[in-house]
């Protein structure tokens, strides 16, 4: 497979600009690495004790600090991730102030009706902007919203037909948008809304939380929980586009930042390591909202998830390596009770899990088990489950996870230096009990 470039706005450090739209650079992607076994079809990663491998994304230290200034690139203008997908590709716009910016929602909005999907905690906010900028200069557009109760415990069925119902209660037609706009629970459950209705409608995506826009909102995962597992029930799904005003950070809780902050750490873990090692560096400062550090986390961030979506949009192989951690901190969400804790605190948990899983393998040394803890810690993340989980807790909920395949448990574990990990089911079981009793009672 040929190696790819992306371009990355990558300041060293969060003092190296204040302007990080002024620093341009260029990250080589590694190729990677896909093991099959012998006699296998390139076409096919249906794994069932089989490996996935990835290599890391690879940028010199000298590339990210040394490019020049760009003086002509506008300061407003947003910076722009393309998914690759053929002629379903879309872009993900980063920027501070994106929604006074009327236009880029507006040219992706196919018919004169739109749905904004939201919820009472976002609704006050930004509600009015978005229906401001999807109506501005725009007088034949008519928008509906719907306004749903926040929290992972509401991403159910009855919650979604509260979506279904406002849609033909409107008389809503296939020409019609949905927009997303609140975190990864609304993006999931508006997604999921627009792929079924009508058999499918278009819709686009402004998150509003740090998970939602490094993650959940990029690659059309989209659906809701059953009570006896996480996103069981869905489709996948692409948007129009990725809106993402970092702006809309302002406003967001430390707890929900803290817990978005899993997700940026992960990509370093599984594929890029000189990106771990500006987290490591940074940690404090994206805690803290600084703009360049956020802004630069979110787009190298997208640049990782839209790499990988673009080779494997349907999680066939690789892109199952984003779920590091997820398969433990799933079945957390699951069995402590949806919205009692945070999506990201449930990964970093879990991560941690996995971390100690690997390192019982002997697939990575003690230094990476002791920088995940050392990280997840400082970005204020728990690093064990709640105390009521147990072991047989545990094994049932992942015993349905969306990765077991003729029921064998795949899980995502690293493998090798910092940045390389595997998605497989061939692992030794006495090092997932050994880590399962260690985390959690008998």
């Amino acid at each position: 497979m040929a190696a790819n470039s992306v371009s990355l706005s990558i300041p060293h450090t969060v003092a190296a600009s204040k302007n990080l739209h002024s620093i341009q650079s260029r990250a080589l992607i590694a190729p990677r690495t896909i093991c099959f076994p012998l006699g296998s079809k390139t076409g096919d990663l249906s794994l069932s004790s089989k490996t996935v491998s990835m290599s890391r994304v690879r940028a010199g230290a000298s590339q990210l600090m040394n490019e020049p200034v760009d003086e002509k690139r506008s300061i407003t203008s947003p910076t722009v991730v393309q998914v690759d997908l053929g002629n379903r590709s879309y872009p993900i716009y980063i920027g501070a102030g994106l929604l006074d910016q009327s236009q880029l929602l507006q040219r992706h909005v196919h018919g004169k009706r739109v749905l904004v999907v939201t919820n009472e905690r976002v609704a006050p906010l930004y509600l009015d902007k978005t229906v401001e900028a999807l109506t501005r200069g725009n007088p034949n557009v008519t928008v509906e919203t719907v306004i749903l109760p926040d929290g992972e415990k509401f991403k159910d069925m009855d919650t979604l037909m509260k979506v279904f119902d406002k849609a033909i209660e409107c008389r809503l037609d296939r020409r019609c948008t949905f927009v997303a706009l609140g975190g990864g629970v609304i993006g999931d459950m508006c997604g999921y809304a627009a792929a079924s209705y009508l058999r499918g409608v278009n819709f686009i995506q402004i998150p509003t939380t740090v998970m939602a826009q490094v993650d959940s909102s990029v690659g059309g995962k989209t659906g809701i929980n059953h009570r006896l597992g996480k996103n069981m029930i869905g489709a996948f799904y692409q948007p129009q586009c990725v809106l993402v005003d970092t702006d809309t950070l302002n406003t967001l809780p430390d707890r929900e930042m803290a817990s978005g902050l899993a997700e940026v750490i992960k990509y370093g873990l599984i594929r890029d390591a000189e990106f771990f090692e500006w987290q490591e560096k940074n940690i404090e400062a994206l805690l803290a909202r600084d703009p360049a550090a956020l802004a630069y986390a979110i787009k190298r961030s997208c640049e990782n998830k839209a790499d990988v979506v673009s080779q494997d949009e349907k999680e066939s192989g690789l892109r199952a390596t984003l779920n590091l951690g997820h398969t433990f901190g799933h079945a957390i969400e699951t069995g402590f009770g949806y919205g009692e804790w945070l999506h990201g605190e449930a990964v970093a948990a879990g991560t941690v899990m996995a971390v100690d899983m690997s390192y019982r393998l002997g697939w990575i040394d003690d230094s990476i088990v002791e920088r995940v803890n050392n990280i997840l810690k400082r970005a204020k993340l728990p690093t064990t489950p709640p105390e009521s989980m147990t072991v047989n807790m545990f094994k049932s909920i992942m015993a349905v996870d969306k990765k077991v395949a003729d029921g064998l448990l795949r899980l995502i574990l690293l493998k090798g230096p910092l940045g390389n990990c595997v998605f497989t089911g061939d692992y030794d079981r006495e090092a997932l009990d050994a880590t399962l009793r260690e985390f959690s009672k008998s």
